[in-house]
């Protein structure tokens, strides 16, 4: 639960000083830029949390399991577990890391001094991604172990028809359509690159090292895009049929899940490209040419 810490605390100091500026006329939160940084806290922190809560969930069935002496409930749930973990654990931690950046880019220099705590906070996301087992070894133990040698590709094409079987149920909402649809061509390109990346590995012994870390992140994206769906979902249903919360509450829910449906998941383009590339350009170079800084 530690991986959206640094995120929750990198949003909620410099949004105070974005809305209440002590010596400019205007605040600076009206401006885009400063916007988008906040909004992209808003989007990882909340995204992470909703991750991480749901992945509870599956650790609350595997105990249900174990309680009921059921150890064919208790492996299906760890195995669902089991494909979070690494996502959870490489992706949101080097979220956390952007997260606070932004957080002390929002302060201008002053996010660099101790007054405003943002530097803290720096240092502590930065950790994480290692004490959490470095990110590059979350990332092959996600690919190169989960999906490929466990289980050759099935463990994504549970979860992508999980979000699939999801997406069916909001086809014709207009509301919804925009969410949908997205994850509708992320969910057939992350089974095709998964597919791609076993053949390559025939050939290639290095490409599943090499692509392991854009695999994670392309994962993770998709994830969090998926659990942002969900939200809008809940948050059109609560603003036609009431809910317990202010419908501003709701409002922000779809407006954060736009924004990171226009703005961060597209990020996964880039992700996609680069893990097919071949990995030569990576292994090649002699170890010695490393240090060449001329």
């Amino acid at each position: 639960m530690h991986c959206p810490m640094p995120k929750n605390a990198a949003l909620c100091a410099p949004l105070s000083g974005t809305k209440d500026p002590e010596k400019v006329a205007d605040a600076i939160i009206h401006h885009a830029d400063v916007r988008r940084m906040l909004l992209t806290q808003k989007a990882f922190a909340e995204g992470g949390r909703s991750m991480l809560y749901h992945s509870a969930r599956y650790a609350d069935k595997m105990s249900q399991g174990i309680a009921n002496g059921d150890e064919e409930e208790f492996e299906k749930w760890d195995d669902k577990l089991g494909f979070y973990t690494p996502i959870l654990k490489g992706f949101l931690t080097e979220l956390g890391i952007e997260a606070a950046k932004h957080g002390q880019q929002v302060y201008g220099g002053h996010g660099y001094i101790k007054e405003w705590g943002m530097e803290l906070i720096a240092r502590d996301a930065r950790i994480a991604t290692m004490y959490e087992g470095t990110t590059g070894v979350q990332a092959l133990d996600l690919l190169g172990r989960k999906v490929i040698l466990q289980s050759k590709g099935k463990i994504i094409r549970d979860y992508t028809s999980s979000i699939m079987k999801w997406c069916g149920e909001y086809a014709l909402d207009k509301d919804m359509r925009k969410f949908v649809w997205a994850l509708t061509k992320l969910c057939a390109e992350w089974n095709t690159l998964t597919v791609r990346l076993m053949l390559m590995a025939r050939k290639d012994r290095e490409i599943i090292s090499a692509a392991s870390d854009d695999f994670l992140m392309y994962s993770g994206y998709v994830m969090m895009g998926y659990h942002w769906a969900r939200m809008a979902a809940v948050a059109y249903d609560k603003l036609e049929n009431g809910g317990t919360e202010a419908p501003e509450f709701y409002k922000a829910k779809i407006q954060t899940a736009e924004f990171y449906f226009d703005k961060l998941l597209p990020r996964t383009s880039g992700h996609a490209e680069s893990m097919v590339a071949p990995s030569n350009s990576m292994t090649e170079m002699d170890s010695e040419n490393f240090a060449f800084l001329d």
